[in-house]
């Protein structure tokens, strides 16, 4: 895993307006210089932020992220919850976790929002 690459990539979307225009406008191209799993890739494509933060993504970086995809608050948040009962327990970096993230998942209640 790349975890680094993935990052960094959320990264250069969040700093910059021309990053963001070339990853909107032909995001394989845009991707072409990153190293990637085909994982990392398939769910920064669709965006699947459920896996990105299963993944280890920062959430500071991942929240810009789905920002840029649109995707508000209260579904920002859903999606990491479904990420952990879809894809299992955060892998890697800050939000690690154990326990295999069940206590973690089933003790959140995200309302819907108006």
């Amino acid at each position: 895993m790349s975890l680094y690459y993935v990052q960094k990539i959320l990264y250069d979307l969040n700093r910059s307006d021309q990053a963001q225009r070339e990853y909107l406008d032909n995001i394989d191209l845009f991707l072409e210089s990153y190293p990637l799993t085909d994982e990392e890739r398939k769910a920064i494509v669709e965006p699947d932020i459920g896996l990105l933060y299963v993944l280890g993504v920062n959430g500071q970086l991942l929240m810009h992220f789905a920002a840029l995809h649109k995707i508000d608050w209260d579904d920002y948040l859903k999606a990491m919850v479904a990420g952990i009962e879809q894809h299992g327990p955060v892998r890697a970096g800050v939000y690690t976790m154990t326990g295999a993230g069940k206590r973690f998942s089933a003790s959140i209640e995200v309302k819907p929002s108006n």
